[in-house]
């Protein structure tokens, strides 16, 4: 046995050991009760960071209830990442002096598909390097043919059952990236601005009412001034006229319970095209919805001489204009949360477009109750108030966007009658109204959280016959809990609509990994570290203990290079009490024939040593078990640690050295068993020694569990 521990070569080993065995199949034990995780699929946009190694997590679920027999599976699969990866293609063409508009639809849609092809592969390979044993002959992704027809079949019975519905609403849009967005894609950012006091003369008299704003640019799209019909200073007003500066329109001054009388004047201009306050306002009182900023951020043609402006430069203007008529009361600091793009940054404007939408309530409803009665259960259960309040606060979805790259949606609209035709398929149809074949298809694709909102179902939909029938619902969704709300609630909302199931049983959340300064880690930023540089500095094993040891599960934990040293330390212990265990015999067959003896010298102890050291290893076995079943991958990790390097290493193997011959067959006993409990932490250097040591059966991962 050599004297170090090569991880690269055991790790290499032993991953192609178990692939071609067929280990990571749940056919491996036919009989067993499934067990299934569904990877949440990384993006295929770019290689792996270090927070996707805490698919650890996943992979220590997946082989401790593979050893308790089950039919265990762990489907992987990649995502497209629809609007994500069109922005990280885009920066590449950008590099190159080109951008999206040099190209037509099909030609950058299929060089963004040979851009994903090429990442997916070296994505795979990071997987493997890190233990994960996940069943390749599974693998899907969301562009897959199969999948995109479930998706379709999903979009056309929403509209079928009246939940989806194509209008003209506002939505979040980014000027710069050309598309529009959810609500929870929009990020808020404190920012210091200016709030303009402006005077609206009042129609039948020299008076005139104040009103604040920060956009006076959109002024020019206002169609009413609102007040509350409580505040005094007003009353006398509602119902009057103002002539709205720098145009020839007048619009009503309303009354509106929404109104803060405390901000500004009390007095609050309304533009229902621009604002989603101002939008509800607008749908109350049937108030006109008059569009003047453009879809690329100018200024509309209806704005006469500020027309093709940018907005900066029409609010400059605008600004000078007002003062010019002596229409500008005063201007003031002011400090306040502005929507932006989170990919870019650039402010959000709320502007009106024909998309569709899903009227989400009642699929919101039914996910908070399945949460509530115990049919889905969240870890750690504070993530339940977030979950809840979200879904009962839910505003209808908006799955349009304006990209190239994602699954383009299978409606469309007739150039005779104007009407929407919705399908389940690619294939162009009639027209349902009035049967005209002359369709142009929407543009637009889905947002990319519809369709991996629907992924656990349709993975086993579209794998192995019988798959979705066994698997379905699945035990475990485990991810980062960052995305409780746009992807794991979601799952659960289509999954309980389309299958009448919960697409999987528990919700685990694990905090996020952050560079060595407590910082998160981004490109922009330049903290990003790659997993393959941790892996070959200290093991993939070391990495996987280093990532569940020390930190309370759920919490967010820096990358600690210290800990990943212990945990490379623990690797060599382990190495080196292999190598203490195993050098006592020269010849190989004769170890190899005590394994049938071991029962026997633990049944007729006479040490009392040795009577401790066996206790102490049914309390750890215990410990780990309940651990593992309350997703406190810490504490069982924590457990491992303490008994193998200290209660066994330093104690008993200490204690065993004078009496090897007696010692030898519980040394031998407890090693293994240690390492069958260790092996969802660490699998490599579990599986390497367990296999130098006395045993029966062909590899440790498919072992029985430990009982204590």
């Amino acid at each position: 046995m050599d004297k170090t521990y090569n991880q690269k070569i055991v790790e290499e080993k032993w991953y192609k050991f178990w692939e071609e065995k067929g280990f990571f199949k749940p056919e491996i034990n036919p009989d067993g009760q499934p067990y299934t995780i569904i990877l949440p699929p990384p993006n295929a946009n770019a290689p792996l960071h270090f927070g996707h190694a805490m698919y650890v997590v996943e992979d220590i679920l997946i082989r401790y209830h593979r050893m308790l027999g089950e039919a265990t599976l762990w489907l992987p699969g990649s995502d497209h990442a629809g609007f994500e990866t069109q922005v990280v293609f885009e920066k590449k063409l950008e590099k190159m002096g080109k951008s999206r508009f040099d190209y037509d639809r099909d030609t950058l849609y299929q060089m963004i598909w040979d851009f994903v092809q090429d990442n997916k592969g070296a994505m795979e390979g990071q997987l493997r390097r890190l233990g994960f044993s996940l069943d390749w002959s599974r693998m899907k992704f969301t562009l897959d043919p199969e999948i995109v027809k479930i998706v379709y079949k999903t979009f056309k019975k929403l509209f079928d059952d009246g939940l989806l519905y194509r209008a003209e609403r506002l939505v979040n849009y980014c000027t710069t990236n050309g598309t529009s967005f959810s609500d929870l894609e929009v990020i808020y950012e404190e920012r210091n601005d200016k709030f303009y006091y402006l005077k609206y003369p009042l129609a039948d008299s020299k008076d005139y009412i104040i009103i604040a704003t920060t956009r006076p640019e959109t002024m020019l799209g206002d169609t009413a001034v609102a007040v509350n019909p409580e505040d005094k200073r007003y009353k006398h007003l509602i119902s009057k006229k103002v002539r709205l500066p720098l145009t020839d329109r007048e619009i009503p001054i309303i009354a509106d319970d929404a109104i803060d009388t405390e901000l500004g004047t009390g007095a609050e201009k309304v533009t229902p095209a621009h604002d989603p306050a101002d939008f509800e306002l607008g749908q109350k009182h049937h108030l006109d919805q008059i569009s003047v900023i453009n879809f690329d951020g100018t200024m509309a043609q209806n704005t006469g001489k500020y027309a093709g402006t940018t907005l900066k430069e029409a609010r400059q203007a605008i600004l000078e204009d007002l003062e010019a008529q002596g229409l500008v009361e005063k201007i003031a600091d002011y400090s306040h949360r502005v929507a932006v793009c989170y990919k870019c940054g650039t402010p959000i404007q709320p502007l009106l477009k024909e998309q569709w939408f899903i009227n989400i309530q009642d699929l919101a409803q039914k996910a908070v109750e399945v949460v509530k009665i115990g049919d889905i259960k969240i870890y750690p259960q504070n993530w339940e108030t977030t979950y809840f309040h979200w879904l009962e606060n839910i505003k209808d979805w908006n799955i349009s966007r304006q990209i190239v790259w994602g699954i383009q949606i299978p409606a469309w609209h007739c150039q005779d009658c104007h009407e929407w035709t919705v399908t389940d398929g690619i294939t162009p149809p009639r027209c349902d109204k009035c049967s005209s074949l002359n369709l142009e298809k929407d543009s637009d694709v889905f947002d990319t959280w519809f369709s991996s909102g629907q992924w656990p179902f349709a993975t086993l939909q579209s794998t192995k016959e019988g798959d979705f029938e066994k698997f379905y619902p699945t035990s475990v969704i485990e991810t980062m809990y960052d995305i409780l709300l746009f992807w794991v609630a979601r799952m659960v909302m289509l999954g309980i609509y389309t299958t009448n199931q919960v697409p999987f049983k528990n919700i685990v959340l694990h905090g996020k990994v952050l560079d060595p300064l407590g910082q998160k880690m981004s490109k922009s930023k330049g903290n990003v570290v790659n997993p393959m540089e941790i892996v070959d500095q200290y093991g993939a094993d070391a990495a996987r203990m280093a990532l569940v040891y020390g930190t309370a599960f759920g919490h967010d934990q820096a990358l600690s290079h210290p800990k990943l040293q212990a945990m490379r330390n623990f690797t060599n212990k382990l190495w080196n009490i292999g190598r203490f265990i195993l050098m006592y015999y020269q010849n190989p067959e004769a170890r190899a024939s005590l394994v049938d003896k071991h029962i026997t010298a633990v049944q007729s102890l006479s040490n009392s040593n040795d009577k401790v050291i066996l206790e102490k290893l049914n309390q750890t076995s215990e410990a780990v078990t309940k651990a593992l079943d309350a997703y406190r991958f810490h504490d069982a990790a924590e457990v491992l640690y303490e008994f193998i390097w200290h209660q066994f290493a330093d104690k008993y193997i200490e204690s065993a050295k004078d009496r090897r011959a007696e010692a030898q067959p519980i040394l031998e006993y407890v090693f293994r068993t240690s390492l069958e409990l260790l092996h969802p932490f660490m699998p490599f250097i579990t599986e390497e020694l367990w296999q130098k040591l006395p045993h029966k059966g062909d590899s440790i991962m498919i072992n029985e569990w430990p009982r204590a």
